[in-house]
């Protein structure tokens, strides 16, 4: 099933409609979706670079939206949805343990997930579930979403066609070390 869904997601890059299939899958992602809206962006704008700015937009506005789906989950619904989302996910074992741990740390769990290769969704309804103040859920989301998306679409516009490789196999992983630079840059502040 994972594989269908991929293919078709790739597929909708040329459809003639690929900005709202775009707008979809980052709504969907956010909350329930398991592909990211990054396989869909990556083609659209090495295809058409000058929409390059549009087509991050509109994943980030999205995004966003989805993720406030993924909160109200959390909030609302967490017992009949959110637990077996993430019980899919196989992250219901640590739900516990993390709620206390978001709790002290929503905003850098938020910019983190919205960055990295974590499932956003996890945090879009641990975020709800712990009762994360909702501006500074969507704060954060826009930051982190912008950042990632922004990101992509501006390497994808300046080089084109031949970093698409690199975005695709490790881009992940430069978001994981900047994010962990940012937080130990904050550490090192707060102790000097």
């Amino acid at each position: 099933m994972m594989r269908k869904l991929y293919d078709w997601t790739i597929r909708m890059a040329d459809h003639h409609n690929a900005l709202w299939v775009l707008a979809l899958v980052a709504f969907a992602e956010s909350s329930v979706f398991p592909i990211p809206p990054d396989l869909l962006m990556i083609p659209m704008i090495i295809a058409r670079p000058s929409r390059a700015w549009l087509i991050a937009g509109v994943a980030m506005f999205a995004s966003v939206l989805g993720g406030l789906l993924g909160y109200a989950i959390g909030a609302l619904a967490f017992e009949t949805i959110g637990q077996p989302i993430l019980s899919a996910m196989g992250k219901a074992d640590a739900m516990a343990s993390f709620n206390e741990t978001f709790v002290d740390a929503g905003f850098w769990a938020v910019l983190g997930a919205g960055i990295t290769p974590f499932p956003y969704k996890v945090i879009t309804i641990m975020a709800g579930w712990t009762g994360m103040p909702l501006l500074t859920f969507i704060i954060t989301s826009i930051l982190a979403r912008g950042l990632r998306f922004f990101i992509v679409a501006g390497l994808l516009w300046y080089f084109g066609a031949p970093i698409r490789d690199l975005i695709e196999k490790r881009l992940g992983l430069f978001f994981t070390i900047f994010f962990l630079a940012l937080i130990a840059g904050f550490a090192v502040i707060k102790l000097l």
